[in-house]
């Protein structure tokens, strides 16, 4: 099917409509019973619904992947073991039968415990992905069969089977020619007989079938990539919280709710750090003008925040902290310009060991950048750097990034703090801190 045809496929009234429900929402029985009520108002049209894995399990399979490829192939399967009674206990609390939902349970545990008993031969972002993805796949199947038991008809759809994406594991590049063609020829006839799709976010597969994984939070990314296909009237990305507010409220408990935002200033955000929405989520909305909501799983009926081509012209000043930041001023050994052969290492070497610095700053002789402090990371980094440079590195920092500063904002949030770095623009400070 055609991109043109998708937007007549559905009749002129039917709205096509996307949601993703992230780990929060789905992290207990409890939960899980509340997206019948969410999902009753939207009876008519349309849903794809997005579903990332429940609360904290991804980071649990992160733990088996990890034993796993140490070679502690029992802890491993132990570790694996506790995910599995998990889900089955909540079987028990939605009062599923075993027998409606363990069959098809199976396969997915199957699947994963088979690459368990062998030995790693190849690198740990295959086997990352390869068990990671069980998440969603788990979580989607026991949502799909609870709302299908409550008279919520749905179809259950592995995304695998529709999202193509080339080989970089743990970072797939989304192939959108087949996406969009395997979209129309899986996706949008089960639409076509039900209301509601629910499929998984932040994975999809490469054309060897293998699993692969979109980065965190990609499940964002997933819900605005169908968005875009399907040509959806808008997303509903549902939280916990009431919307998009200036500042993360367990930092700042004096943080403020923003009713709208515009593409631009929530890819601002994102870029230095805000825990909004993913980075890659807004291009393919803003390309067909598709707005997004954030609203409250906890209270629907709240309005929440709109993100769109327009916003508010008027922001309070919005805040981004980052802990745990790290250092690293490079100069030159013969006091020659920090330009050319040695700059174009120091960018392989960060794409190589998959750094992406959160600040920057260029002198004659110096360079300076902050990233996010991951102890191995930031090992191998200094010694590959220290080939072109000398290297000096410091722990233990933050970094505040505040748009839409102003001098009094600026001096309450810094006061008694020892500022190491500045960088300003009109619109946007940055200030590198000692904790």
């Amino acid at each position: 099917m055609h991109r043109q045809n998708i937007s007549i496929y559905f009749e002129q009234n039917i709205r096509m409509k996307v949601f993703k429900f992230g780990g929060a929402s789905i992290n207990s029985a409890e939960r899980i019973k509340n997206l019948k009520p969410i999902l009753s108002p939207f009876r008519g049209d349309r849903l794809l619904i997005v579903i990332s894995a429940m609360g904290k399990v991804t980071n649990a399979l992160e733990e088996v992947v990890g034993a796993f490829f140490k070679g502690d192939k029992d802890i491993a399967l132990e570790l694996f073991q506790h995910i599995k009674q998990q889900h089955l206990s909540l079987l028990t609390e939605l009062n599923i039968p075993e027998a409606v939902a363990e069959v098809r349970l199976r396969d997915i545990f199957t699947e994963v415990e088979w690459l368990l008993h062998d030995k790693p031969v190849r690198d740990f972002n295959y086997y990352y992905d390869q068990v990671v993805c069980c998440g969603e796949l788990l979580s989607t199947l026991i949502v799909s069969i609870f709302l299908n038991q409550e008279g919520v008809d749905n179809g259950w759809i592995d995304v695998r089977d529709v999202l193509r994406t080339d080989d970089t594991f743990r970072d797939g590049v989304i192939d959108w020619n087949v996406t969009r063609q395997q979209t129309a020829q899986i996706i949008l006839p089960v639409l076509n007989e039900k209301e509601i799709v629910i499929t998984q976010g932040f994975i999809g597969s490469t054309d060897e079938n293998e699993s692969t994984t979109l980065g965190r939070e990609g499940s964002d990314y997933t819900a605005a990539v169908f968005a875009n296909i399907l040509q959806a009237r808008d997303v509903t990305i549902w939280k916990d919280v009431e919307g998009v507010m200036n500042a993360d409220p367990k930092e700042f408990p004096e943080a403020v709710f923003l009713s709208a935002l515009s593409y631009r200033e929530v890819i601002e955000m994102a870029y230095y750090g805000a825990q909004v929405i993913h980075p890659k989520t807004i291009k393919p909305l803003q390309n067909l003008d598709i707005p997004l909501y954030v609203k409250c799983f906890l209270d629907p009926q709240l309005p929440g925040s709109v993100i769109s081509g327009k916003g508010d012209e008027k922001l309070p000043p919005v805040v981004v902290y980052k802990r745990n930041q790290v250092l690293f001023t490079l100069s030159s050994r013969d006091f020659s310009f920090v330009e050319g052969e040695p700059v174009n290492a120091l960018h392989e070497i960060l794409k190589k060991i998959k750094i992406k610095p959160t600040l920057t700053q260029n002198a004659a002789i110096s360079l300076m950048f902050c990233a996010d402090h991951r102890p191995e990371k930031t090992s191998a980094a200094a010694a590959a750097l220290e080939e072109f440079f000398d290297v000096m590195v410091e722990t233990n920092l933050s970094l505040l990034t505040i748009r839409h500063y102003d001098g009094t904002f600026l001096s309450r949030l810094t006061k008694d703090k020892q500022v190491i770095l500045e960088q300003k623009t009109p619109e946007t400070v940055q200030l590198i801190m000692r904790d």
